[in-house]
């Protein structure tokens, strides 16, 4: 832990484990109460094993402690079997829980398992952790106005809080609700700011001036001063009931365990990736078994680890786990000398500082982010939140699985493919889905498949092959430089489109793999397709063999004859439409405005160097030449907005944009009349559709 250290790290992170201390002090109380627990076993849970953690982890700053996750998972289960909160049964079997999560995490260590972390997606562990914090949410809610927690799943939650307005006290509500809107504005406001911290007190100050108690607000119990103490586990609390939930108490610590793991080793690793430095994945885990097991020994729920409060630490420079040794340290001062300011905390304000904290782990954003970005992944996000939320944390696990393997199979169901043809005077094959300038080669079909073939896409490939396969067709060549491997089923099919190719006078060939692939095929029966010179090393020889020959004969397209086209250098290619697909002429319009702003910022300029300068100090840079044809289009539907903002007069940058259009004219040179006319047609369509859009605009 001390490799390397610094001295001047000594402050940050001593001023760092005071703020975690501080605001875990809140938090730790609140969430003990969640998992069944008097408040002060959060705070004993946030001395001793935090020290331990410390001195084991490899991570320099990760926090760890008591969080939200395993205090619902244990609330939850308490809830399921009849045992209320605080009670003595809780206090008997919550240790024991925290226990049994510990041994699986033991045995985690021994197998080594630190790799699992890469086999839970983001969007089931997003989903599992948003339900787990709804729920908790809607547990704790009706103690912001004065009434008691609620158990079980969404329904039952909902319909527990109807009950409860019957207790509705409107202090105890305004205090809940507004330290929750002041927590959430100041964490927006100024992140550094623990305002939970001055709620904490504000609340404890509320009761000491007013006696907000005597109009009926909730006050946390009195606890006595005191480090915790050692106690003995109760493994009879197993068997309550002649045993019926032991098989369920150790399927729930089998889960807490695995949350533990996935949660907190993926985001130590997101922080050891963001600052450059590296994490022992199994030396973590068995940080999380033993300071799990020493909170066993003190009563306490399972600790996990604690993104909101690293999230802290991070942002007041912490640099090493000598901010939890500091925190420790904080943490049993206020055991020793600080606990009687606990039974004037007003329950409503420290539920309102938990609601606040759980609000933060929600992953709506990651939510949102998939449903623009990947359906799928959405729906996964979605399978787990539901299934937490309506069923249960076990449930939820279960279906965030199941739809994370169903997306797997999709993925390698339906794998990237794509068409290929040539652009005129370069090398190679390009998609002619995204490279406007691409034709495909006259009678010849090129076709990539990138995803390894087996019994679940090749109907998927065969169909693709077939439907190519149209009457002027000669033959099928396979770009499979994106297969690494077939199966039996595969290989057997391959066979078959060739011999049913060949049967309609069509060519079929497999190039560009690697060689390992022809082993393959032989050893699965297929080697026929290499002795008959099926596989080709590249597309260029299954070319030759087919008798195409260069110059390559390319066939029209939209009208427009191969030879018209741009005989394209390295910084001709039309890369826009290559990297934006269908969005590259919004991007261009995007790339446009921002040149335009840039250029606009310039006190003097001159010619062409103008477009240059802004070009390159742009979030794309540079562009080739064919783009920045259009680039110059673009700008020149902008060009009131630009001569306005810069105050220079629009026929001068009219001028100066002309003079840059005459050079990159210039370097195009190769085009011919009917390419330059294409280019003409095209900017008179962008300036119709501009002034179309314009016309919508001012209506």
């Amino acid at each position: 832990m001390f490799k390397d250290y610094k001295k001047e790290y000594l402050m940050k992170d001593i001023a760092a484990g005071i703020i975690v201390a501080l605001i875990s002090i809140p938090i730790s109380m609140g969430y003990a109460q969640v998992a069944g627990l008097p408040v002060i076993y959060g705070l004993y849970g946030s001395l001793f094993p935090v020290i331990l953690f410390g001195l084991i982890s490899s991570s320099p700053q990760f926090v760890f402690g008591v969080d939200a996750a395993p205090a619902a998972l244990v609330g939850g289960t308490l809830a399921t079997m009849g045992i209320a909160s605080g009670s003595a049964e809780a206090m008997q079997l919550v240790p024991v829980i925290t226990f049994m999560t510990a041994c699986w995490l033991m045995l985690f260590y021994v197998l080594r398992a630190g790799r699992l972390v890469n086999y839970i997606s983001k969007p089931v562990l997003g989903g599992f952790i948003s339900g787990i914090g709804c729920t908790i949410i809607l547990m704790q809610v009706s103690k912001l106005f004065g009434g008691a927690a609620g158990s079980g799943e969404v329904f039952q939650l909902l319909y527990h809080i109807a009950g409860q307005f019957g207790e509705f006290n409107m202090l105890s509500a305004a205090m809940g609700v507004g330290t929750v809107l002041l927590v959430l504005a100041m964490k927006k406001a100024a992140p550094k700011f623990p305002m939970s911290v001055v709620m904490m007190v504000l609340g404890a100050l509320s009761t000491a001036v007013f006696h907000v108690d005597k109009y009926g607000v909730k006050l946390l119990p009195e606890v006595e001063p005191g480090l915790p103490h050692f106690v003995m586990l109760d493994f009879s609390a197993l068997f309550r009931d002649g045993g019926s939930h032991f098989l369920d108490l150790m399927m729930m610590a089998l889960t807490i365990a695995l949350v533990i793991v996935s949660s907190t080793l993926l985001m130590t690793n997101n922080y050891a990736v963001k600052y450059g430095y590296k994490v022992q994945n199994n030396r973590e885990i068995l940080a999380y078994s033993l300071s799990n097991l020493l909170a066993a020994f003190q009563g306490c729920c399972p600790l996990n680890g604690s993104v909101s409060r690293t999230g802290m630490a991070d942002q007041f420079g912490c640099k090493s786990q000598v901010m939890s040794l500091s925190a420790g340290v904080v943490m049993a001062f206020v055991l020793l000398f600080g606990t009687g300011f606990i039974s004037y905390l007003p329950v409503p304000v420290l539920t309102g500082i938990v609601i606040a904290a759980l609000i933060g782990i929600l992953e709506f954003g990651m939510a949102k982010k998939l449903w623009h970005a990947d359906r799928m992944e959405f729906f996964i996000f979605m399978g787990a939140f539901l299934g937490v939320l309506i069923l249960g944390t076990i449930y939820g696990v279960i279906i965030g699985v199941v739809l994370s393997f169903t997306a797997v199979v999709k993925r390698a169901t339906i794998p990237p493919k794509a068409y290929l043809g040539m652009i005129p005077g370069r090398d190679g094959f390009y998609s002619l889905a995204r490279s406007r300038n691409a034709h495909s080669i006259r009678n010849t079909v090129v076709y990539r498949f990138s995803g390894s073939l087996f019994f679940a896409n090749i109907d998927a490939f065969q169909q693709d092959i077939e439907n190519a396969a149209s009457p002027d067709v000669h033959q099928i060549i396979v770009d499979a430089s994106g297969i690494g491997s077939v199966d039996i089923t595969a290989a057997e099919r391959l066979v078959l489109i060739n011999e049913n190719l060949r049967s309609k006078g069509v060519r079929f060939y497999l190039t560009e793999h690697v060689e390992a692939l022809n082993d393959s095929l032989r050893r699965l029966g297929a080697g026929s397709l290499v002795e008959q010179g099926v596989v080709r090393r590249t597309i260029s020889l299954a070319l030759r063999d087919a008798g195409v020959e260069r110059p390559y004969p390319l066939d029209e397209r939209d009208g427009v004859h191969p030879d018209a086209r741009v005989i394209e250098q390295n910084d001709q290619l039309a890369e826009f439409e290559w990297a934006f697909g269908e969005e590259a002429e919004a991007r261009m319009e995007e790339l446009a405005k921002e040149v335009g702003r840039k250029m606009s910022e310039e006190d003097t300029y001159n010619a062409k160097d103008a477009i240059l300068e802004a070009e390159r100090n742009t979030a794309w840079g540079r562009i080739g030449l064919f783009d920045e044809e259009e680039l110059l289009d673009h700008l020149k539907m902008h060009l009131a907005e630009i001569a306005q903002q810069s105050h220079h007069d629009p026929h001068e940058i009219e001028e100066k944009i002309e003079q840059r259009r005459a050079v990159v004219e210039q370097k195009l040179q190769n085009l011919n009349p009917e390419a330059l006319k294409l280019l003409k047609k095209h900017r008179d369509e962008l300036a119709r559709h501009y002034r179309e859009e314009k016309n919508k605009a001012d209506d």
